[in-house]
């Protein structure tokens, strides 16, 4: 039986185990001993209007925010620099600095919040002194006007052409990968300036080396007594918003009351607490959270539901609060809906609804010490996305809270397609524990929700937040529930990479076949799947390509993009390649586009091209190219990263 090996292609920072892996510690060290050296790349690199004292200090925080959270991998396709001495954990930092100093030179928008590079830096800060490199001379003044007038990319360009020494081949996707869109015009802006590349080293440019001189003392003085008498204000008030009256009062984990407010009394009032009727959802044209009844044995408790509208409006300190990406976690801004109040094993937890936000108040049995506020976005939800919220985990196990047009429930993995489904108790819309799907090591069962209602089966799964992911199968426009057999055979494979969509706000989860592939050798045909998650707040979707050969238990990820429309229902286009060693021992680029692309072209490592939607070129272990495809309406489409 001959052995097939798949070495993926992922994008940066989610490798593969085949894939040369960085991890905080490497990236540290190559941090530390080359520490100047990035610093210094940051300076040139950051726009010069900041100032030279900006510059410095924005330049030490960046270089010091580079590490990365977790393990990283290098990535085989696109290509990387190696990295300063061959030094991977180097050549992810430098990446990491030249990316945040090209943010931080872009233009801050009205409506985006900016990101955290566009800052001031918090740290390092030096109070009373300016600080700023040493001075050079006529030329070293000459070739930082010649920069200053250069855009940030232009900049990026010759400092890693000049200081790191870099082929253009190199410097180009290396820019690719900090974001920059067309690298090659970069380049060309920067030709010119070879003649101060010796420059770049000089002490003008060193902000490690520096010289202190002190600020305007005349108006730090100023500012120091404006900010006296704030402060004084500040306790005034604080000390009669203290006053004993009718006003609220701290209520378990909450914070201390704030402001005397009429309207943002009434949303602590439990008695205002909206509480539908059980059988409203069954006339109703709607079949949302809206039309949840009111359940649980402590529905009537209302010192229970003031604590938790009590901590949802100013939670305390010691509060542990969550929230999906782009859920506002500010208070209710009138009487919430009641959908749930009970005892969920050793807690008790209280589920609100605003129309916008389903909330999960959850505290201890014995006290309110240990508190946890949860938010989750739920605006337009439909009746799939509205069919379960989690109530609560313990010991690897999930209890759910169903939609009252639930009629069954069951637990299903979605690994063993053939194993059928396991029935869960419902005891008032509430669901007996069942296990959740794996959270560490190695991926050997992935347990999903499965609910039937009048309107047929669906599947959901959790990936750790309050409200489940409903998943599907079929191409984009004509998507299904992932219910049926062949549903359930086409995710298996890939169940496992949902793991990489946790803790994202995702809505659901389409998976489908989009080309197969003969492979070379009569190795049998390769399936290539794009699997894409749809958020709730209508963006930061994430994107798979996904390769599976003939007698693989599980499928191996290729690529992976964030907020792009490929394989989705405005632009199901997609294209990916993958690196694939035969049974005979030979390596391939393989790659294959959806249907409509006419041709494929590799380049770089790899040179080939094929009419059609699939590519097969021979090629060696190791070998990085680029993929660009021609659809059929003569639309260009690139590999997905």
């Amino acid at each position: 039986m001959q052995s097939q090996d798949v070495a993926p292609r992922p994008a940066p920072g989610s490798g593969s185990a085949a894939d040369p892996v960085v991890d905080v510690e490497q990236a540290e060290a190559a941090l530390v001993e080359h520490y100047p050296r990035l610093v210094r790349i940051a300076y040139l690199v950051l726009p010069p209007g900041l100032g030279r004292g900006r510059r410095v200090l924005t330049a030490h925080a960046l270089t010091q925010r580079a590490l990365p959270r977790g393990r990283t991998a290098t990535p085989v396709i696109p290509a990387q620099s190696a990295g300063r001495e061959g030094d991977p954990g180097y050549a992810f930092v430098r990446l990491q600095v030249v990316r945040t100093a090209l943010e931080a030179g872009l233009p801050l928008r009205r409506r985006a919040w900016p990101r955290r590079s566009q800052l001031p830096p918090l740290l390092p800060q030096v109070w009373g002194l300016r600080l700023f490199p040493r001075s050079g001379g006529a030329d070293e003044l000459a070739l930082d006007q010649r920069l200053s007038a250069l855009s940030g990319p232009a900049r990026a360009a010759c400092v890693l052409r000049g200081l790191e020494k870099l082929p253009d081949g190199d410097v180009r996707e290396l820019l690719a990968a900090a974001g920059v869109t067309d690298a090659d015009a970069a380049l060309d802006e920067a030709a010119g300036t070879e003649d101060g590349y010796a420059l770049l080293g000089s002490p003008e440019f060193d902000p490690c080396s520096l010289q202190a001189r002190p600020t305007d003392l005349m108006r730090r003085r100023q500012h120091m007594k404006a900010a006296l008498a704030a402060a004084a204000a500040v306790a005034v008030c604080g000390a009669l918003l203290g006053l004993p009256g009718d006003g609220w009062g701290p209520d378990g984990a909450a914070a201390p009351p704030y402001a005397q407010n009429p309207a943002a009394q009434a949303a602590l009032n439990p008695a205002l607490l909206l509480k539908v009727p059980a059988a409203a959802w069954e006339s109703s044209a709607r079949t949302d959270f809206s039309v949840w009844p009111a359940r649980g044995d402590l529905t009537g408790d209302s010192a229970l539901l003031r604590r938790a509208l009590a901590v949802w409006a100013r939670p305390g300190e010691r509060v542990q609060v969550s929230a999906t990406p782009g859920t506002p976690s500010g208070g209710p801004s009138g009487p919430p809906q009641l959908l749930y109040a009970g005892t969920v094993d050793n807690a008790r937890v209280v589920l609100l609804y605003d129309g916008l936000r389903v909330v999960r108040y959850a505290e201890p049995r014995d006290g309110t010490e240990g508190a946890a506020l949860d938010f989750a976005r739920v605006d337009g939800a439909d009746r799939a996305g509205a069919g379960a919220v989690v109530l609560g985990r313990s010991d690897g196990n999930i209890r759910y809270l169903t939609a009252p047009w639930v009629t069954k429930a069951a637990e299903r993995d979605l690994l063993k397609p053939g194993a059928g489904a396991m029935d869960l108790t419902l005891t008032d819309g509430t669901t007996a524990p069942m296990a959740g799907p794996a959270q560490t090591g190695a991926c050997t069962s992935w347990n999903v929700l499965q609910l039937t209602d009048a309107t047929g089966t669906r599947l959901l799964t959790d990936l750790g937040e309050l409200v489940p992911a409903r998943l599907t199968t079929g191409r984009p426009g004509s998507v299904k529930d992932a219910s049926g057999p062949g549903a359930l055979r086409a995710w298996a494979p890939y169940a496992c990479s949902l793991g990489a969509m946790r803790s994202s706000g995702v809505r659901s989860v389409n998976t489908w076949v989009y080309a197969s592939q003969p492979l070379p050798d009569t190795s049998g045909t390769a399936d290539w799947v794009c699997t894409r998650a749809e958020t709730w707040q209508g963006g930061g979707e994430r994107v798979l390509a996904q390769f599976h050969t003939p007698g693989s238990t599980y499928g191996a990820v290729t690529a992976k993009a964030e907020n792009v429309p490929a394989c989705g229902a405005k632009d199901p286009q997609v294209l990916a390649g993958v690196l694939w060693k035969s049974g005979t021992g030979s390596w391939y680029l393989l790659a294959a586009g959806s249907r409509g692309t006419s041709s494929i072209s590799a380049t770089g490592g790899v040179t080939g091209s094929a009419q059609g939607d699939l590519l097969a070129v021979k090629t060696r272990q190791g070998a990085q190219a680029e993929l660009k495809g021609t659809l059929e309406d003569g639309r260009a489409v690139s590999g997905l990263r």
